[in-house]
Formats: C-alpha cells, sequence, structure tokens
C-alpha cells in the first residue's frame, strides 16, 4: 500500500505564513553566536574525528528520518493521503498475484463442496476478519467489540464444523452487516453489492477486497485527526527528530554547511565589487556579513537549484515542493519575458487587443508544461508561442481595419521570442533579476505583514501568479528557519566567527 501525494498542494502552504515569524538580525547576532544554538553540541564544523556508526544506529536514523518527512507532510500537505493501489494486471508482479490467489480461492471453493465440507482454510479466513474488524473499533466501544468475539469465535465454530453445523452464509452475512456499521459512506455501494452476492467463496473474497479498502479509509482518518496536532507541535517534532539524526548520523548537516558556505562566499563576493566600484573605499576593513541576508540568498539560490543534486539536508522535506516552484517560476519568466519582447516590437499593434495579457498566458502555459524536463524543446515551444502571437495581433489588426504585420516584422518578432531560450539572452537576465529582486523583498518582510513588496517593472503580466508563488515560497522559508534556525546558527557562528568558536573549543577543552 504506498503512499501517495497529490501534487497540488501549495495551496496549503500559504497557511505555514500566518504561524511563523521571520529571523531577523538580531537573532543571528554576533551575540547569540558566542554560545550554542543547538540543544546538542553535534556540529559538522567540528574538529572531531569521524565517527563510526553501527548497521543498528544507521537503521534508527533511517526510522527517524521516515518519521520527520512523514509527519511534516501530514502537516503541511492537506492533500496528502494513503491510496490502494494494486499491481497492473499484465504486469510480472500482477500476474503472479493473480495465479496465486486464484489457486488460493478454487482450492476453497473445492473444501467447500467436498461431502462433507472441510471448513479449515474457511475459519483461518473468519479469524483474520475478526482480527480485522476488531482493529477498526475505537476505544471503549466495548459492546461491539464483545459481539464480534461472541459471534467470530473460532474456537466454537471450530467445534460447530467438527458436526456439520457451521452456517458459513449467516457468519458472511454478520461480517457484512459489521463492516456496514463500520465503513465510511464511500463504502456503502460496496456493501450493498456484496449483499447480493450469493456465491459464497466469491463473497468471502470480495469482503477483503473491501476491507483492504476499509483499512486505507481508517489510515486517512486516522491522517486527518493527526493533522492538527501535527501542526501544533509541528516545530518542535521537527527540530527533535533531526536532532536525533544529527546524534544517530554527524554528517547530517554536511550539505546544509556546504549551502551555507556557498551563500557566505557569495556574499563576500558581492560586497568586494561594491567596494571596488565606490571610489575612496577602505579595502583594509573587514567586512560586515549579515546572517539573515546570508540565509536568504542561500534560500534564493533554492529557486534555481539543480534538483539532480542532493538538496541541503534541512531542506529535505520540502523538496518536491521547492522543485514545484521553481518549475512555475521558469514558466512564469518565460511568460514575462515574450510579454516584454512583444510589447517593445508591436506594441502599438496590441495597446488594443482585448484582453493580450491573459490569452498570451492561456496559449504559453500549456506549452511550456514540463519545461523543467530534460526532453522539453523549449525552442520549439517558444515558435509556436511565436506564431500565435502573431496570429493574435494579426486577427485584431484586420478586425480593426488595420494592415497586418508584414513578414519581415513577424520573422523579427519570432525570432526575439526564440532567442530566450539562449543563456546570454539580455531580456530573460533582466526578468530573472527582477524575480530575485521581488523574492528577495518578500524574504525581508516580518512574515506577519500581509502586504506584498512593490513589483518590478516587466512583471506586471504575471504579477497574480507571482505573487502567489511568493507567498508559499515564504511561508516555506518562515517554517524552515523555525524550525532549523538552532542549526542554522550554530553554523553560522563556526563560519562568520571562528576565533570565538576555537576560543570556546579551547576553553571547554581545558575545563574537561
Amino acid at each position: 500500500m504506498p503512499l501517495s501525494d497529490d501534487q497540488n498542494s501549495d495551496s496549503d502552504s500559504s497557511r505555514l505564513s500566518e504561524s511563523t515569524v521571520s529571523s531577523s538580525d538580531t537573532e543571528y547576532s554576533s551575540q547569540s553566536f558566542n554560545s550554542d544554538s543547538s540543544s546538542k553540541p553535534s556540529s559538522p564544523a567540528s574538529a572531531s574525528p569521524p565517527k563510526v556508526i553501527t548497521f543498528d544506529e544507521l537503521m534508527a536514523a533511517t526510522r527517524n528520518l521516515s518519521n520527520w518527512t512523514l509527519a511534516h507532510e501530514i502537516a503541511v500537505n492537506a492533500n496528502f493521503c494513503i491510496k490502494h493501489e494494486d499491481y497492473p494486471q499484465n504486469s510480472f508482479a500482477g500476474t503472479v498475484k493473480q495465479i496465486v490467489h486464484k489457486a488460493f480461492w478454487d482450492h476453497l471453493e473445492s473444501e467447500l463442496n467436498e461431502d462433507p465440507p472441510e471448513y479449515k482454510h474457511a475459519i483461518k479466513l473468519f479469524e483474520e476478519i475478526k482480527e480485522i474488524l476488531l482493529s477498526f473499533l475505537t476505544p471503549g466501544a466495548n459492546r461491539i467489540h464483545n459481539q464480534i468475539c461472541e459471534v467470530l469465535d473460532t474456537d466454537l465454530i471450530r467445534q460447530q464444523a467438527e458436526h456439520n453445523a457451521v452456517d458459513i452464509p449467516g457468519l458472511a452475512n454478520y461480517v457484512i452487516n459489521t463492516m456496514g456499521k463500520l465503513c465510511a459512506p464511500i463504502r456503502d455501494n460496496d456493501i450493498k453489492q456484496l449483499k447480493a452476492t450469493d456465491n459464497i467463496v466469491e463473497l468471502l473474497r470480495q469482503i477483503f477486497r473491501v476491507l483492504d479498502l476499509m483499512k486505507v479509509d481508517m489510515a486517512n482518518y486516522t491522517i486527518k485527526s493527526l493533522r492538527p496536532y501535527l501542526w501544533h507541535n509541528l516545530v518542535d517534532y521537527e527540530r527533535t527528530k533531526f536532532q536525533e539524526i544529527l546524534e544517530e548520523t554527524p554528517s547530517a548537516l554536511n550539505l546544509t554547511t556546504e549551502w551555507i558556505k556557498e551563500s557566505i562566499e557569495d556574499e563576500l563576493s558581492s560586497i568586494s565589487d561594491e567596494s571596488s566600484s565606490r571610489p575612496g573605499a577602505d579595502s583594509s576593513s573587514k567586512p560586515i556579513i549579515s546572517p539573515t541576508r546570508v540565509l536568504n540568498n542561500g534560500y534564493l539560490k533554492l529557486l534555481q537549484w539543480d534538483y539532480c543534486k542532493t538538496i541541503p539536508e534541512t531542506l529535505i522535506t520540502d523538496e518536491v515542493r521547492l522543485q514545484e516552484l521553481r518549475e512555475k517560476l521558469n514558466q512564469l519568466k518565460v511568460i514575462a519575458c515574450v510579454s516584454l519582447i512583444t510589447n517593445n516590437m508591436v506594441g502599438a499593434a496590441i495597446v488594443d487587443v482585448p484582453d493580450f495579457t491573459d490569452q498570451l498566458k492561456r496559449i504559453s502555459l500549456p506549452l511550456l508544461e514540463g519545461m523543467n524536463k530534460k526532453s522539453f524543446d523549449l525552442k520549439e515551444a517558444l515558435n509556436a508561442i511565436g506564431v500565435q502571437i502573431c496570429s493574435i495581433v494579426n486577427k485584431s489588426l484586420s478586425e480593426r481595419g488595420l494592415p497586418t504585420l508584414s513578414e519581415e516584422m513577424q520573422s523579427n518578432l519570432m525570432g526575439q521570442i526564440a532567442h530566450v531560450v539562449e543563456k546570454n539572452s539580455p531580456v530573460c537576465s533582466l526578468i530573472d533579476k527582477r524575480i530575485q529582486l521581488f523574492m528577495r523583498s518578500l524574504l525581508a518582510l516580518p512574515s506577519f505583514q500581509k502586504c506584498m513588496p512593490t513589483m518590478p517593472g516587466g512583471l506586471s503580466v504575471i504579477q497574480t501568479e507571482i505573487e502567489f508563488l511568493g507567498s508559499q515560497y515564504a511561508s516555506i522559508v518562515n517554517f524552515n528557519k523555525k524550525v532549523y534556525g538552532p542549526f542554522y546558527a550554530n553554523i553560522l557562528r563556526k563560519l562568520l566567527f571562528p576565533e570565538a568558536a576555537v576560543e570556546k573549543t579551547e576553553a571547554e577543552t581545558s575545563s574537561n
């Protein structure tokens, strides 16, 4: 019974912003770096030799990781559920299962058709049915619990079988009626079909099929019931679970440390470039780096992350959501580029085209679906978008009695649109910088502030969509800071203030 996740879960992530707080520079101030921010001293930045872990410790860490990611997914994804899936019938596994099951049920039918009937396997089935029914009961349901145990008393059924007095159809009928009381409304039709089945072997077979569906229903009901509790306690739970993983696997922050280190290097490079461009700047002074800016720069990198690479450990639980955001932002970036090019080249021709922006998005989004796949041909998609834009513009011009675009103009327009695919495209570079500027401004806002930052020029065509994605992105980031802030602070302290870290290590060594 595989776990599944409806991919369209972004809407739920926006709720995170209401309960999270963004980290300010005061939270990661130099003062906070003078003491360990994490609850335990485990850190990849320490000078301790690597710890050799046992297989049991590895399995314990794996279980913690599984519980941690599952709890996060249940809490933040309102569409998360368990689905009942079977092997495809034409698959090898499906064929084997079908053959084995048919052999079992055929054998059961032959036993029940014997004279006198053989009830050994039938009794085992009722024993299993009894345990499944009892597992559906809530604590305190004593009356129905006692009734199930009394009616499906396998010892009594065996005694009846020895005297050829067991009522298999009667037991099956009781099971169906009990299932009808315990099942979700969605299974009512399945219960009706069971009542209409006459063949006892087929009836038992279908009872087990419906019981499997009821197990899934029960699991999803439990998930739904747990979600508010998990949400309320998620920050502490995730932080505690990750600390347990870190204790079992000291290298569990290595990728996160490298991610933060790269962001620090980028920030130093940026400060150096700014200093060199200012006349009279003191190049000998030590640059002041904002820890919050370092983290925000790291988060911004995730919007252009190559997800073939492993993501930092502290972001594993949101990897799918971040990847979806990146893909949608890339689509919006192309649409903004196409809009900017079209306005610059034939702006006068489209000024009176009704809903041109909406038309552009309607034709572009389907053509750009899956554009982050390696097999996707972006140039072909851009050519198709260019053709349709020319068609829309010419149609509008004809309806107004104006001359249509010349062949040369159409060719130039389509060529400029197709050029977006090139890495050195100035239009693409400009739009990308403006999207980054908007997202950076969004992360700088306090999480309780509901208004959006000013939309940079050139993005008005995608304003509604980018504000929606930005809200989801900020929610993920703010929640991640809230959970893993202590771990980030510990890493940042050792990377930004190595002297203080060394002094503290020496002090701890001398005290021991």
